[in-house]
This record gives C-alpha cells, structure tokens and sequence, in this order.
C-alpha cells in the first residue's frame, strides 16, 4: 500500500477555491476542458485534490493575474510555471481588432458583431478571415468562458453568430469545376460526446475555400452514421475535429474503429485540440493544420491524379 499518498493531504473544493480565489465552477470547467485539475473522490464522493495540484492552481492564478490564459499555460508543469512567473514576463496581446469583437460578444451586441465581421471577412476573404480572425477570437472566447468571465449563453450567443456568418461565406464559394483536376469529397463531423463544433466550421470553410465537396453532417455523429453517410456520399475523406475536452483513450478506440469500419480507399482527416493528434498520432491518421489545408487538399490531388495515371 502506497502510505504517502495516504498521508498527502488533500483539500475540499471549497478548500482550492477559498486557497487560490478560483471559482469551484472555473475549477469544474477546466477539469473538463484541459483535464487538469484531476481531483480523487473521497468517501462521500467530493472532489479531493492533493495538494501538489493547489500548488500548481496557485500558480495558474498568480499567471492569470499576469495576463496569460488558462489554454496556454495548463499543460505546463508547476516547475515551468514558476519560471514564467519569475521571469515576470507577460504574454503579447491580442489584437486590438479582435478585442473589438469580443467586447462586443461581452455587452451582448450581437448584430454589432456579425456586421464587424461581415466587414472583415469581404475585406480579407474567407482563407485569411478564418485563419487569423476567427481561430484567434474563438480561442479568446473559449479562455474568456473558462475563466469565468463569459457566461455559457455568452458564448452560444457568439456560436450562433459566427455560424450565421461562415454558414453564408460557405454557400457564396463558386463550386470548382476544373474537369482536369477533381476535388475530394469530404463528409465532415465530430464523434459522440464532441459537442464543440466551431472548429468543424472552420475546416469545413477551409476546405471548401480550397476548392474540395464539403458535406457537414454537425456534431455529435455515430461511427456507424459517419461510414453510412461516407458511402453513401462516396467520399473520398471523413475529416473530424476535436477539442482539448476529448478523452484520450475514446478518442484513439474510435478512430480505430472508424478506420476500420471505412473503405481502404477513404482517408480519414483530423484536425484540433486532442492530444491524440500531437502524441503519435495513428500511423491512418492525416492530422489536418488548419493554416494547413491548402497543401493538404494539394497533396491529395497529386497523388490522387498519380494514382489515376497508374491505372491507365
């Protein structure tokens, strides 16, 4: 029996929160979305952190007070944030164009926020627009929301938005109609339990920019209706997306099981926050970039078009 950890002390919830002045539903927020802190259960089944993790929450509160964001420095060891810390360095702030939008997000002018967009994407295109606008102020949104600082209807309000915004750019793309050059089919989704679906949008919008077929099918989708909608839809991708909040293990089974269960001729694409797609990802597995998928779409069109010269 391992009697240090018996003796580690460990803290109450209430214990984190009174310690390190977060918030209990910032610390549940962020259990789910980067998988830290990780507190035991005691015997009633109250969360029990031990008390290295209140070391490094204090840590994470003293570099927030700094101006970081949670999404930037909750992997770090506790060691690597005290050397932020010491450093006193602060991290570069964002543009004062997207502190705009997300201003506007916050006193809930929403119709502000589509037209600001609006004008920013005929200004820059929908690559560019996704690219250094939208993943950007989404990734702020997300930080402002784990902190606290954003309400859960805050950010659905600015999901709706933006989806109102890309939805049209996506429709208003001229379909590719290059008959020397075809372009892939691409059936896009995320799995059960991935409810986060701003990141699809963006890979959809970059892939349809491209020039490829997107079909969507939203969030949430079954194995079983993600290959029944990629033969019906003979694509010739499945391309899913995945936030920081997925688990490992789920995450590795599935895509086993969704490579397995799609024609050896179908590639299958992800893109996103997962773990999964940093730490060795499956040998299947093309981990999609989203500043990326220009080249992507190319790579797949040579060897596509190789691939068709072979069997000539």
């Amino acid at each position: 029996m391992d009697t240090d950890l018996q003796l580690s002390p460990a803290f109450s919830i209430g214990d984190v929160e009174r310690d390190t002045g977060l918030a209990k539903e910032t610390l549940r927020v962020w259990e789910r979305r980067y998988d830290f802190p990780q507190p035991r259960r005691d015997a009633f089944g109250e969360r029990s952190y031990p008390a290295e993790q209140v070391q490094k929450l204090r840590m994470v509160k003293r570099l927030l007070d700094l101006g970081f964001r949670p999404g930037k420095i909750m992997q770090h060891s506790t060691a690597q944030l005290q050397q932020l810390a010491s450093a006193g360095s602060t991290p570069p702030p964002p543009a004062p164009q997207l502190e705009h939008y997300l201003a506007l997000c916050r006193s809930h002018q929403m119709a502000e926020l589509g037209d600001a967009l609006r004008q920013a994407l005929a200004v820059l295109g929908l690559k560019a627009f996704t690219i250094d606008v939208i993943a950007p102020l989404t990734g702020m949104v997300g930080e402002a929301w784990a902190c606290g600082e954003l309400a859960v209807y805050e950010e659905h309000l600015y999901s709706e938005t933006l989806q109102t915004v890309m939805r049209h750019a996506i429709f208003s793309l001229p379909q590719a109609s290059s008959p020397s050059m075809r372009s892939p089919r691409i059936v896009l989704s995320t799995l059960p339990q991935e409810r986060h679906g701003l990141g699809l949008l963006m890979a959809e919008a970059l892939c349809a920019a491209a020039g490829a077929h997107c079909m969507s099918l939203g969030v949430e989708t079954p194995l079983t209706d993600i290959v029944a909608a990629a033969r019906a839809q003979r694509a010739d991708i499945v391309a899913l997306s995945f936030s920081s909040a997925s688990k490992q293990r789920q995450t590795r089974d599935s895509l086993q099981q969704l490579h397995a269960s799609l024609p050896p001729s179908m590639e299958l694409w992800a893109g996103g926050r997962s773990p999964v797609l940093t730490r060795q990802p499956p040998p299947f597995l093309h981990v999609l970039d989203l500043r990326q998928v220009d080249e992507s779409i190319a790579d797949w069109r040579r060897r596509h078009q190789a691939l068709a010269l072979q069997t000539h």
